[in-house]
């Protein structure tokens, strides 16, 4: 039977500037729902956030909420005015969580609460949000883009927390792989409507094109000059994915090309079997290393770059990416080693922090210098023709820089920066502030540049989707080149760990005698005896193993030192804890057996 929902919106309508924003909209939303909230930039959905929240008020519709249900938002924006530090905004508010609490989520997520909030970066407030949000134990947990500025460790930690959640949660996201993982229902906010359906994200896309098509189907029967009002539609979603099929199929084909070129595993160097190959180079890396202090961020590290070739640099915050990049594209010099760029490459670099755009400026100052013409990497352009390719209405070519949202921000310099003419594209976390229509737009584009591609991202997915070599940093000055994208980079990681952790079972079987069994009792069955015999020594030994782990992870500069090694501990204290709980489950039911 069915659960009560804990928060329900009947006929729910909100007017903004002089129009439905959404009406008639129905949403329930039960205790354990896992719900992924999806939409173009501008349907509402952090508006409905914030009606769910009860934090803005409807123009129709009923809200109701079960009494005592805790209802908490984590902003993609939080204010920190007036915070003098993180924790002082962690505890801001009537409704503010207790400290001891923030302090439990902000050790495992790494970051220092005295911080300024006024110095602290983008990761370090997102983090601080979070630690806030998750503090409050609510029963429904509204999140509105709660990856962004999160690296790799934070990202697996937040998802293992949800996994474990009791309550509910409500996510607006851009990225895939963590909606994938962790959705089990998806709303779809599309012209001013809501459905829903009992699949997660996963499902989405096949729903989204058998809805246009019906759509399509029942407008062709209505009227043949009929025209329907959805982007999707107007480019063809059938076509689009044809498409994309064909440039995934090219992908496929790029990253076989290079894993042929990539030397036996152990050395990161690049085959030069012709001079046809060291003619295509654009950058090559011989020998690479940099230190900063005591510390070797990169360690002889060599690659070359062919033209055309798209790079994904990964890894967790302060493994060395950033340094990384800078030395591939001249920026600073390597300690040791040389890197040698080619002549004729003119780069474009697309930085997260949007520096470029000025609120005051209008979007034709941005794309135009103030004119109707945009010279698109030699060709001219009418300026609204080309807001239509990125997305825009072209009636917002005089609207102010200002007024545009997040997503459409990104947008705009996205269109700014592809409109120059470059062979060599430098993205710094692209993904930002992107809604799923956006990406789905730059990979394309990334995929149709004539150029090199560099790309800095945590987005696993996006990496998956555009990358041809992936290139991983664990923070111990080692880079892994792995031809392909985010997912070979961790199945290779993972057959790394478990060839150790084997070695490593290996030789503790063979220097370990095993201990006495106890008596044997009749009542059990072989498989019984035999769980009945191990399972306290196995206890003890999972319990040593959380106890040392927990004597590492108290080292408070740990996370900030070895971001890798704390989520890998991390992990396995989390692994270690549930196997002792179960073990020791199975150990009395079988004592129960045995005493009669």
């Amino acid at each position: 039977m069915a659960e009560a929902p804990i928060l329900s919106w009947e006929g729910l309508g909100l007017q903004q500037g002089g129009r439905w924003l959404f009406r008639n909209l129905d949403l329930h939303i039960a205790p354990r729902d896992r719900l992924a909230l999806i939409g173009r930039n501008g349907a509402g959905k952090t508006t409905l956030f914030k009606l769910v929240a009860n934090e803005i008020e409807a123009d129709e519709g009923t809200r109701s909420v079960q009494p005592g249900t805790r209802i908490v938002t984590l902003e993609q924006e939080p204010d920190f005015s007036g915070c003098e530090t993180l924790m002082d905004y962690a505890l801001s508010g009537d409704d503010a969580p207790q400290r001891h609490e923030v302090e439990a989520i902000a050790g495992q997520l790494g970051i220092d609460m005295e911080r300024p909030a006024a110095t602290a970066s983008g990761g370090e407030k997102r983090r601080a949000a979070l630690s806030r949000a998750l503090a409050m134990d609510p029963d429904l947990l509204l999140m509105d883009e709660p990856t962004n500025h999160l690296d790799l460790a934070a990202i697996d930690w937040l998802e293992s927390w949800l996994g474990r959640y009791k309550g509910a949660f409500m996510v607006i996201s851009h990225d895939r792989t963590f909606l994938k993982r962790l959705t089990r229902a998806t709303l779809w906010l599309d012209r001013g409507s809501m459905r829903r359906k009992e699949v997660g994200f996963g499902g989405y896309e096949a729903w989204e094109e058998q809805v246009y098509a019906e759509e399509a189907r029942a407008a062709d029967k209505l009227d043949a000059k009929l025209k329907i009002e959805a982007h999707w539609l107007e480019r063809g979603v059938t076509a689009r994915r044809k498409r994309n099929q064909g440039r995934l199929e090219k992908l496929h084909q790029m990253r076989a090309q290079r894993a042929a070129m990539i030397s036996p595993a152990g050395t990161a160097r690049m085959k030069l079997a012709t001079d046809d190959v060291k003619t295509k180079s654009v950058i090559v890396a011989e020998g690479v290393t940099k230190r900063y202090g005591d510390r070797t961020v990169i360690r002889d590290f060599s690659l070359r770059i062919q033209r055309g070739d798209r790079i994904g640099i990964v890894g967790s915050n302060g493994a060395g990416k950033t340094t990384l990049l800078k030395m591939l594209t001249g920026e600073i010099e390597p300690d040791e080693g040389t890197v040698t760029l080619a002549k004729t490459l003119s780069g474009v670099m697309i930085d997260q922090q949007r520096s470029l755009l000025q609120p005051e400026k209008r979007v034709r100052d941005i794309l135009a210098e103030g004119g109707d013409w945009v010279d698109v990497r030699g060709n001219r352009k009418h300026v609204q023709a080309y807001l239509k390719d990125f997305l825009f209405d072209p009636s917002l070519v005089d609207a102010r820089v200002g007024t545009l949202s997040g997503g459409e921000r990104s947008r705009l310099l996205l269109a700014r920066e592809f409109a120059r003419k470059s062979n060599l594209l430098v993205l710094d976390e692209p993904t930002n502030d992107l809604d799923l229509e956006t990406l789905d737009l730059l990979q394309e584009v990334i995929a149709d540049y004539d150029g090199t591609v560099l790309i800095v991202s945590h987005d696993r997915d996006f990496l998956d989707r555009t990358v041809t070599v992936t290139l991983g940093l664990d923070g111990s000055g080692s880079v892994d080149v792995v031809a392909g994208g985010y997912e070979d980079w961790e199945a290779k990681r993972s057959q790394r760990n478990a060839q150790s952790t084997k070695k490593a079972e290996s030789k503790a079987e063979s220097t370990s005698p095993p201990p006495p069994p106890p008596p044997k009792s009749n009542k059990l069955s072989f498989k019984d005896q035999r769980d009945y015999d191990l399972l306290p020594g196995r206890i003890e030994e999972l319990e040593a193993a959380i106890a040392r782990g927990e004597q590492i992870l108290s080292d408070p500069d740990l996370y900030t030192s070895d971001p890798q090694r704390f989520a890998n501990i991390s992990k396995g204290v989390e692994n270690a804890r549930a196997e002792k709980e179960a073990a020791e489950e199975r150990w009395l039911e079988l004592a129960e057996l045995v005493d009669g």
